[in-house]
């Protein structure tokens, strides 16, 4: 019966295939298949007018797209937005936390199946440096809340042994890792959607579970911590700045020049940059110990870095101590009580014990001092030497040797900026400010200089 309804079925196909050139053959058969088996006819004609059933499989396969023609006669692509796209559009001109969460509104809003959820949340993961919601927690448990809840949660052993929906777990993951990089730490809202979308058993929540077992040990262990938010005020910036580098609680640090405006007899306008500079009592001791014969050097700029902040600062160092030149104290047994700063033990070593241990002592010299300034300009620093003469008359007998580079555009003075190509100076030529006994000022050049190298 199956073989015959087949043969049947292709009998029926055949007839509605053939063309208008076989029409008077066909109906010529047709005539003669009535007069002779009009039963057979019937069951033809009914055969013909029932649909053909498919397998289940052709329904899985992926549809062909169709092709849609526009007013202009050209075809319009239906393929998906990209999310980069969906941000741009929605987030012209403002980007900001109000826009950003009206992009994940609008891609909420748009389809109730959250198709595509893990292009659109990678994509806005790499979009939130650019709307300043990278450090933003709630951002982050919106984000999660686009996943679709459970769905992805294993319902056996079976499911939760292979890795069930891998790519969903591998979205959440990198929103926590993201998370992590910045020092975000999760709360509970973020644990219960976490249990929603993938389980208990979920990666994503074990990735959770480690970054509550961490992030609340290593908190508070940074011995020198850093506000959140810095200062814009830059005398404020380069006082902590200057703290931070020296580590020395008896530093004491002191503002040379107030950031102003001024105006000349002529009417031109100059704005004065701040100069800020740091100074310890043991700084001060080493230079008042420093030969008069050898001179002193300003270097710099050299960058420090405050979380996403670049602020520069120059030293006031010597070369090393020639051997011959160097003297050793005794240490003081009481200066400190509590930690010696000299070990004299008698251990007995054996026949195997190295004597000597090849460890590299590289001696820089000593540094006297350091500043911070907004622009760097050898006559911006020679007043922060002149400040320093005042509690360190040793200043006035030695050279003051300036190795200065030109730094970044924010230290560049405005007179350089304009005549960088008139003024430039050649890198070999030196000038020599030298600060001679009782005087309390240095000698400026009278010409700006901008010299790559040591200027004498």
């Amino acid at each position: 019966m199956r073989c015959a309804r087949c043969l049947l079925q292709l009998q029926c196909l055949r007839l509605v295939g053939q063309t208008a050139r076989s029409a008077a053959q066909n109906g010529a058969l047709l005539h003669s298949a009535s007069s002779s088996q009009p039963n057979m006819l019937h069951n033809t004609q009914h055969q013909v007018l029932r649909r053909f059933h498919g397998s289940p499989v052709c329904a899985k396969m992926p549809p062909i797209p169709a092709e849609f023609i526009d007013e202009d006669g050209k075809k319009r692509d239906k393929s998906l937005v990209t999310r980069d796209d969906l941000f741009e559009q929605v987030a012209k001109d403002i980007k900001t936390k109000a826009t950003f969460n009206k992009v994940v509104d609008v891609f909420i809003k748009q389809d109730v199946r959250r198709r595509g959820h893990v292009e659109f949340i990678y994509a806005a993961l790499q979009k939130m440096p650019e709307f300043g919601v990278e450090k933003d927690l709630a951002i982050y448990n919106k984000l999660l809340d686009v996943f679709p809840k459970e769905v992805f949660v294993p319902r056996n052993f079976i499911q939760r042994m292979f890795n069930h929906y891998p790519r969903q777990q591998e979205c959440g993951v990198q929103v926590l890792e993201q998370m992590e990089n910045y020092g975000i730490t999760p709360n509970m809202e973020t644990k219960v959607l976490l249990v929603q979308i993938f389980g208990l058993k979920g990666h994503p929540v074990r990735k959770l579970q480690r970054l509550m077992y961490w992030f609340p040990k290593f908190k508070h262990t940074n011995p020198f911590p850093i506000p959140k938010e810095l200062s814009e005020d830059p005398v404020d910036l380069a006082r902590f700045s200057l703290t931070r580098i020296t580590n020395d609680r008896d530093a004491k640090v002191t503002v040379y020049q107030l950031p102003c405006t001024d105006i000349t007899e002529s009417g031109e306008e100059i704005t004065l940059p701040h100069v800020v500079g740091i100074q310890s009592p043991s700084q001060m001791e080493l230079l008042a110990k420093h030969n008069p014969s050898r001179p002193v050097f300003v270097e710099g700029p050299f960058p420090l870095w405050l979380r996403k902040k670049c602020v520069y600062y120059y030293v006031l160092r010597a070369d090393p101590t020639p051997p011959d030149e160097k003297v050793e104290e005794p240490y003081d047994p009481e200066r400190c009580f509590y930690y010696s700063l000299q070990l004299d033990l008698d251990l007995d070593r054996d026949f195997g014990d190295e004597q000597s241990f090849n460890v590299e002592d590289l001696d820089e010299g000593p540094v006297f001092a350091m500043c911070m300034t907004g622009r760097g300009e050898q006559a911006v620093l020679n007043q922060w030497i002149s400040g320093l003469q005042l509690n360190n008359p040793i200043l006035g007998q030695v050279a003051t040797l300036f190795r200065i580079d030109d730094g970044p555009k924010e230290l560049l003075g405005a007179a350089d900026t304009e005549s960088d190509h008139h003024h430039r100076t050649d890198p070999d030529t030196r000038t020599e400010d030298r600060q001679h006994e009782g005087e309390a000022e240095v000698t400026v050049d009278e010409e700006p200089s901008r010299s790559q190298g040591i200027k004498q």
